[in-house]
């Protein structure tokens, strides 16, 4: 579901139970788009996560960790200037739309009592967040600049009148329309399709929409008893759910049949969001900072592919080394047939049931020459098959180690990608950037730490040198080692050298996760006790060879992988 004007609606009124009256202590800007406020209410301390993100613009309490930047923006600067310390007196949803009003009073240097709102603006691409003064609807500041050459209509810079979204005015406001409009509505719609619910009612996103429709239909002759018993439940009976339907997830304030049976429910609306969010706000700015990272990674892995195909038709250029090896050894037998000063000659191949061979010879060789000539180049070939053969397996190596750092780039926390950065820099890909005082914060770089159902310790290696120390350095060589079969993933060890098969399928199903085929179904991983594990010498970080393994098949499962974070 999108963060559409009913969801605004649900979340703002879990708000107002949580935060309302509260005072704000502290504000933070942990990225260009996003604030964190603490509130503190009731002796509790929460987070307030305000993002105006073009593809994840919402407004929710959050569990979630966030890392400040050492100088915070100059927004963030106004908004303490004018917000902390201050008393939320109201937050209010502008009719059934995506926009929010967080009420602010606080008393300014002279004693006087200032009403100031934090408008929070949903809309996408455009989405905002603007501070204004009440008193004279003056703009203070706001997270995006929006000057008149962008926006005629409304001008979002700091001194100028604050002017809200447009608004649908032809749109009826679910929440508040009179009983007579909309039996009349219902009852003179050609049909209760999603279309006509968005068409006629402010904020209703296509799930939304969908799901409604979807009801209509199942009671096609109470469209009116359908419609209040949707509303009632999104007013008194709401029930947080995730909902996973043809490999996407969605979210909704209550249980959507229009999206499956596959759902799973939370204790509240901001549970719900972190669930959904987790990751992937994350995973696009991951994707900003690793960009450089991952251009150069790319560029690498074909140049890879190149290579590769150009040794591949080098070594088909030397299938014949066989035959010619054959014909030197025709030649060696029927030397005293062949006449000096002869160009080529046709002898019967023993090799081939004595089928006729043709054999090219040098007219200026003697046969014994020619014949060498033909073990001259058989030697060559032979020998280029081997030395193609170790290049291959070279090339194939280290595109699966590049794969690899792909596949922890997806996964990677913007801390994360500092320690990749450094593999990268030590294995040669990268140059250092060289930053006065900085460390080196690779010892510091540890492997995740989870814990199965049973209560037994299970480590996640993040990057190939975390691999390495955990499985050769870290590991008990009787703990139990884990890893996809055959593709680029996680080391993972199950501290525990007797494991039950229930903890032994958790840290496959975190091995599959933590590798490149994460999407996938059913995931071979392969797993063996860590003694059975070896590193060649000279290998990549990360790459290891093992024998005496089973193999277990199973789904990679983001909510098992959350419920198993210690």
């Amino acid at each position: 579901m999108s963060f559409d004007g009913v969801f605004t609606h649900s979340i703002i009124h879990e708000l107002k139970a949580k935060i309302q009256n509260g005072r704000l202590s502290k504000v933070h800007q942990p990225y260009d788009n996003e604030l964190v406020l603490i509130i503190r209410q009731q002796g509790q301390n929460h987070k307030l996560l305000l993002s105006a993100h073009s593809q994840y613009a919402r407004i929710q309490l959050t569990s979630m960790e966030y890392h400040n930047p050492t100088t915070p923006p100059n927004f963030c600067l106004m908004l303490r200037k004018h917000l902390e310390g201050a008393i939320i007196q109201d937050i209010k949803q502008i009719e059934n739309d995506r926009i929010v009003e967080i009420h602010f009073s606080k008393r300014n240097d002279l004693g006087d009592l200032e009403d100031i709102a934090l408008v929070v603006e949903l809309m996408g691409r455009h989405s905002n967040i603007v501070l204004v003064n009440q008193e004279n609807n003056k703009i203070l500041d706001c997270i995006k600049h929006v000057g008149p050459s962008q926006n005629t209509f409304r001008i979002l810079l700091p001194g100028a009148d604050y002017v809200q979204p447009p608004i649908n005015t032809k749109q009826e406001n679910p929440y508040t329309i009179d009983q007579t409009k909309l039996f009349e509505l219902l009852s003179t719609a050609d049909e209760l399709s999603a279309t006509f619910f968005q068409e006629n009612f402010q904020g209703l996103g296509k799930d939304t929409a969908n799901e409604l429709a979807h009801r209509m239909l199942e009671t096609p002759t109470e469209p009116l008893g359908v419609w209040k018993q949707f509303w009632h439940e999104l007013e008194s009976e709401i029930t947080p759910t995730l909902s996973i339907y043809e490999n996407k997830e969605y979210f909704t304030p209550i249980s959507f049949d229009s999206l499956g049976p596959e759902r799973y429910t939370f204790p509240t609306l901001h549970d719900l969001l972190d669930q959904f969010y987790d990751g992937k706000a994350e995973k696009e700015r991951v994707k900003q900072q690793a960009g450089e990272l991952i251009r150069k990674i790319e560029n690498e892995r074909k140049k890879m592919v190149t290579k590769k195909e150009k040794l591949t038709k080098d070594l088909a250029q030397t299938t014949n080394a066989e035959l010619v090896r054959q014909k030197g050894e025709l030649l060696t037998t029927y030397l005293h047939e062949v006449p000096r000063g002869a160009n080529k000659i046709t002898l019967e191949n023993y090799y081939e049931d004595n089928q006729p061979i043709e054999i090219q010879l040098r007219e200026d060789l003697s046969p014994s020459q020619n014949a060498q000539k033909y073990f001259h180049k058989y030697g060559k070939l032979k020998n280029s098959v081997k030395i193609i053969g170790e290049q291959l397996e070279l090339v194939e190596k280290e595109a699966a180690y590049l794969d690899s750092v792909l596949s922890q780039l997806d996964l990677a926390t913007p801390k994360e990608i500092e320690y990749i950065r450094e593999e990268l820099i030590s294995e040669r890909y990268i140059r250092a950037k060289k930053i006065p005082g900085k460390r080196n914060s690779q010892a510091k770089s540890k492997p995740e730490t989870y814990l199965s159902s049973d209560g037994v310790t299970i480590l996640v290696g993040k990057n190939n040198i975390q691999n390495d120390q955990l499985t050769m350095k870290t590991a008990d060589k009787n703990h139990i080692w884990l890893h996809a079969k055959d593709i680029p993933g996680s080391h993972v060890i199950i501290q525990d050298s007797t494991p039950s098969y229930e903890t032994i399928e958790e840290a496959a199903i975190l091995a599959a996760y933590y590798s490149k085929y994460r999407l996938s179904a059913s995931v071979p991983v392969d797993y063996v006790k860590v003694k059975h594990v070896k590193k060649p010498n000279g290998s990549k970080p990360g790459y290891v060879i093992y024998e005496n393994q089973k193999t277990v098949f199973v789904t990679p499962n983001k909510l098992v992988v959350d419920s198993l974070r210690k």
